[in-house]
């Protein structure tokens, strides 16, 4: 017998999600007098972690039944930046 299962996660306004976890990144950020450069051919490559809740639903469909469960959770998020840019989100994970 096969089962069947499908997982699906949404978060709650994730365009101010992502504005939140930039600022504050980017407010925690040292000078950049303390990076130097390898080399002249490379790019320096910043990162920077941020923690932040999260809200949204999560959602399991089996062959049988339908659920539908909010979540309110902290996540850690990594942020990039490369020289003289600003700093995009990259990736963030529970901690749960």
């Amino acid at each position: 017998m096969k089962n069947s299962l499908q997982i699906s996660a949404t978060i709650d306004q994730p365009g101010l999600l992502e504005h939140l976890v930039e600022k504050l990144v980017y407010n925690r950020i040292p000078s950049e007098n303390n990076i130097q450069k390898i080399s002249d051919d490379e790019e320096v490559l910043e990162t920077s972690s941020a923690e932040a809740w999260v809200n949204g639903s999560m959602e399991i469909d089996t062959l049988l039944e339908h659920i539908n469960m909010p979540f309110n959770t902290r996540f850690v998020f990594t942020c990039i930046k490369i020289k003289d840019r600003v700093y995009k989100l990259e990736w963030g994970c529970s901690l749960s």
